[in-house]
């Protein structure tokens, strides 16, 4: 599924996700209905890794002041350059993540934009990102986006990542829990608490 900002993407998980259904009722997406708590994070371009950084550090007892979020947001999206961006060997591990970006741009033209601190990150870096920091991840969406004005105040998943992560393992490695984004359809992330 595609949730970067841009139309054509958004368009194609809506459609993919929801089957056509234009009207919320008797949709499938409405049984999967949650009930979470939002906080904002700063729309600054780079809102998708404050939110992932603010979900894992809450997940472990911490609270970043903003200057930390936004450092900690910033190494996050430096860890997918270096993965994608500046080694072959990791980047072929990240297939999935390969196709997203390519689909819309050159791998070029992706590693000069991704450098920037207004880079907008969508699915190709939460397709790295879930497995870098072995954390599963689910994007939500509004009720009242998927119902096309409705008034409801529920949220729909509409993706996950790193689902693995949530089992623990083998190796004596305990769950992670699940960090959960709000993908606002304006091309914003918030953090699901």
């Amino acid at each position: 599924m595609v949730v970067r900002g841009g139309g054509r993407g958004v368009f194609w998980c809506w459609s993919a996700v929801f089957g056509g259904h234009g009207r919320g009722g008797g949709s499938p997406a409405m049984k999967k209905l949650e009930h979470y708590s939002v906080q904002k994070v700063t729309g600054d371009g780079r809102c998708l890794f404050r939110a992932l950084v603010k979900g894992m550090s809450l997940n472990k007892g911490v609270t970043l002041d903003p200057r930390e979020e936004r450092e900690n947001a910033d190494e996050l999206r430096m860890a997918v350059k270096e993965v994608i961006c500046d080694n072959e060997n990791e980047r072929f591990k990240h297939e999935e993540a390969l196709i997203a970006i390519t689909v819309d741009e050159s791998l070029k033209r992706y590693c000069q934009r991704i450098g920037r601190p207004d880079f907008w990150g969508g699915e190709s870096e939460l397709l790295v990102l879930s497995k870098l920091c072995c954390q599963p991840i689910t994007v939500y969406i509004p009720e009242h986006e998927h119902a096309r004005g409705g008034l409801g105040s529920g949220f729909i998943p509409i993706a996950e990542y790193g689902t693995e992560f949530s089992k623990g393992s083998k190796k004596g490695k305990k769950p992670r829990k699940v960090v959960r984004l709000l993908y606002s359809g304006k091309n914003h992330y918030d953090l699901l608490v």
